[in-house]
């Protein structure tokens, strides 16, 4: 076990030693954070991204010289979408690909709160909001305590793919700029209560048939920029002195080349400035099996007024750029990490799949996963936690007490998606066997259940503790027929892993658009009553 805690420790010190750049290297986070908005406050980045039906939702991530950024709070923590079964995987109702898309956050100055608005399934548009950190008064950092987001009023415009817009000037003056191929503004104000209301609205360009989507709005030198992509490998930008126009359109990148391969595009995401006035664009790569990864570029600008991204000797995106702030100010880098469930909350790394059961997890030396649903089927299963795997290698091991499973249960370590495979714990009366499972498939485009696995291999029976242990290559494969390959081992002792079962090929398709994660979970397929006990993961690169 001297092994096992000495690993532990070194890994506890990694975010903190081994993964702080010394450059912008892209993909500047290897995991994925898709549909980004991102926005300065003072000397600290904030970046907002897209989950779907995982939650907590829409997690904002901090920087100071945005190249290494650290995870802090989620802007929805818990999806109140309609219908609610569907969120909460309730009465056979589930919301694969539904949720949070490309949504947008920015912070109003005069009143010291952050604003979330995301438009859900296509109808209403949700705000959340965060008060009361002192952001503007700290230089944009905010204490972990003082995040503090609570639902608003909807608004009943659907403001698809949104960029919100605090003027300058006057900060209660508000604009949404979004839509599909056709561009609208929508104006509103803030009333006594802080809630948003539209008070004017309008279409400011159309593109005729080319569709663009993913807008952002930001003002530069008294002119107005519109930041439009061309799913999924170009963006635009529009430009005026107005906000309600005429807007020019000139093209930014078309299908520019780099900074990885069997990759997309750079497209789709915005620009923020740092506080010595130099411009930095932030798009994202379509990079499956791993996901959508951000990646960074500087910006000039012309005499004319219009932007450039600066390329590499290739005339491509670069793999590395001199890093853009130099700071002393650290934080806590997403990637390799031990987590071993301590304190009173879930770490802001871990989103559940879809809304939890609350009453049927909690931490305590530990994080006890009691069984909340009776099925054959993971993915109509609560409270399975996942985590974002770090690419382009890397293993996820969870260390889990198996002792209080009942007869029928079933837990393990998943690799989650819409086609899924695991390691885990078939409890058979009294006897809980090692299985590894594969061909757990949902149907493209609807998202209901077409396979529930089969057992592809059987280990030996435990009676306590075993390390279930995922080995995921994530290099991009987008595009390709290549399969990237996962391995699934088990330990009994945390030092010796035996690898169980044929090796796992992962779906390059982006039509579930998010990509694999490490996950843990435990359901019931008779009765309800059972636990475990994850008592640590470990995420380390390979």
């Amino acid at each position: 076990m001297f092994f096992h805690t000495l690993t532990t420790t070194l890994l506890l010190l990694l975010p903190r030693l081994a993964l702080s750049q010394a450059t912008l290297t892209n993909p500047v986070i290897w995991q994925d954070h898709p549909d980004l908005d991102v926005f300065r406050i003072g000397h600290t980045f904030y970046y907002s991204s897209s989950t779907f039906a995982y939650s907590p939702g829409a997690p904002l991530l901090r920087s100071f010289d945005l190249a290494n950024w650290e995870a802090v709070t989620h802007s929805v923590p818990y999806l109140n979408f309609s219908p609610a079964n569907a969120y909460n995987l309730t009465s056979g109702s589930r919301a694969y690909v539904k949720g949070i898309w490309a949504s947008t956050l920015r912070y109003r100055p005069s009143t010291d709160t952050f604003y979330w608005l995301g438009c859900i399934d296509g109808s209403k548009t949700h705000i959340w909001t965060s008060p009361g950190g002192n952001a503007r008064q700290n230089g944009g950092e905010v204490p972990p305590q003082a995040w503090n987001w609570s639902p608003r009023p909807v608004i009943s415009n659907c403001y698809y793919d949104a960029g919100l817009f605090f003027d300058d000037n006057d900060d209660s003056q508000v604009y949404v700029v979004y839509g599909n191929t056709q561009i609208r503004m929508a104006q509103l104000v803030v009333d006594q209560n802080g809630d948003l209301k539209e008070v004017r609205n309008q279409v400011v360009y159309t593109s005729g048939d080319m569709t663009l989507e993913g807008a952002r709005l930001y003002k530069r030198n008294g002119e107005y920029y519109v930041w439009v992509t061309r799913p999924a490998d170009a963006q635009f930008v529009l430009r005026g002195k107005s906000l309600w126009g005429p807007f020019e359109r000139r093209v930014l990148v078309d299908r520019i080349g780099g900074p990885l391969s069997s990759a997309g595009f750079a497209h789709q995401g915005g620009i923020v400035d740092t506080e010595d006035g130099r411009w930095f664009y932030l798009g994202f790569l379509d990079a499956y099996p791993g996901g959508r990864i951000p990646v960074a570029a500087p910006l000039t600008w012309g005499g004319d007024g219009w932007p450039s991204v600066v390329r590499d000797g290739g005339n491509g995106w670069g793999r590395t750029y001199p890093l853009p702030v130099n700071t002393t100010r650290k934080v806590n880098v997403l990637g390799p990490r031990v987590d071993e469930f301590k304190g009173g909350k879930l770490g802001p790394e871990w989103e559940w799949n879809h809304n939890p059961d609350n009453g049927k997890w909690l931490l305590s030396d530990g994080l006890v996963l009691k069984t909340a649903t009776v099925t054959g089927d993971l993915f109509a299963a609560r409270n399975t936690l996942t985590h974002r795997i770090v690419g382009p290698k890397s293993r996820g091991t969870f260390r889990i007490d198996v002792g209080a499973m009942r007869d029928g249960d079933r837990a393990g370590a998943v690799l989650f998606r819409d086609k899924a495979a695991y390691i885990g714990i078939h409890k058979t009366g009294n006897t809980a066997s090692i299985v590894m499972v594969d061909n757990l498939n949902l149907v493209e485009g609807s998202w209901t259940t077409s396979s529930t696995g089969r057992v592809a291999a059987t280990g030996p029976s435990v009676t306590g503790e075993i390390w279930l242990r995922i080995q995921a290559d994530i290099t991009p494969a987008f595009g390709t027929n290549t399969g990237r390959q996962v391995i699934f081992s088990y330990s009994t002792d945390g030092r010796t892993f035996t690898n169980l079962g044929p090796a796992f090929a992962m779906s390059n398709s982006w039509r579930y658009f998010t990509g694999y994660r490490y996950g843990v979970f435990n359901f019931a397929t008779k009765a309800l009553g059972g636990e475990v006990k994850v008592k640590s993961f470990a995420m380390e690169m390979v």
